[in-house]
């Protein structure tokens, strides 16, 4: 079974590293570069697992985005996974308060984000 990750993240860069990072044949990546536009497009397909990143432009930071994908009843199962430059306690502490599943701080190695993805993908039934 294919599971569906939504990536939003503002540098194209980044988005290029993560996406090689985590394809595989059974996952299906989309990408989207701002919090407005990936929220819409988390409401429209329902992803498994959202990668999101805390600092974006767009007036919708990623921890706005994260508290309204939890808000949002037909996203119950998705997953979020925070991504941000700020590793600080309270840092964590805000993304957890906005319904984050998991928080990992830039710079990330593969094997980290390899690791948070699969356990969270992989343990949606």
């Amino acid at each position: 079974m294919t599971k569906k990750i939504l990536l939003i993240e503002d540098i194209a860069d980044i988005r290029r590293l993560i996406r090689m990072t985590i394809e595989l044949d059974d996952i299906e990546i989309q990408e989207a570069a701002d919090g407005p536009t990936g929220l819409a497009m988390a409401v429209a397909s329902v992803p498994d697992v959202v990668i999101l990143d805390v600092m974006m432009p767009g007036g919708m930071d990623g921890l706005e985005v994260c508290r309204r994908i939890k808000g949002e009843a037909s996203l119950a199962a998705t997953k979020v996974l925070m991504l941000s430059a700020r590793g600080t306690s309270q840092d964590i502490e805000l993304a957890t308060a906005a319904g984050a599943d998991a928080y990992l701080v830039k710079p990330f190695s593969p094997l980290q984000l390899i690791q948070v993805v699969a356990g969270m993908a992989f343990a949606i039934v």
